[in-house]
């Protein structure tokens, strides 16, 4: 997904990059700046902070920014986790 098609989706909600960076706590500027790098990327991004933007971005928009992000095991916050009985 291109920086583009994420800003459509943010669109589409009544956002844009600067209040969703509000919304969740983050920096506009880091917000921008991860999206310009990662969108269109088909790694994982191994900071903790961009690692964290785009995930609750994909997950804001409901569409994976970069592949994988909602997937992989490191994208769970711990409330999310399962639980074993």
């Amino acid at each position: 997904m291109n920086k583009r098609a994420v800003q459509a989706r943010l669109i589409e909600r009544g956002s844009n990059f600067s209040k969703f960076a509000h919304q969740h706590n983050y920096d506009p500027c880091t917000v921008r700046q991860a999206v310009e790098r990662w969108a269109d990327k088909t790694t994982l991004p191994s900071g903790r902070i961009t690692f964290s933007i785009l995930r609750d971005l994909s997950r804001f928009i409901g569409e994976e920014v970069v592949p994988g992000i909602l997937v992989d095991e490191f994208a769970q916050t711990p409330k999310e986790q399962p639980t074993e009985h």
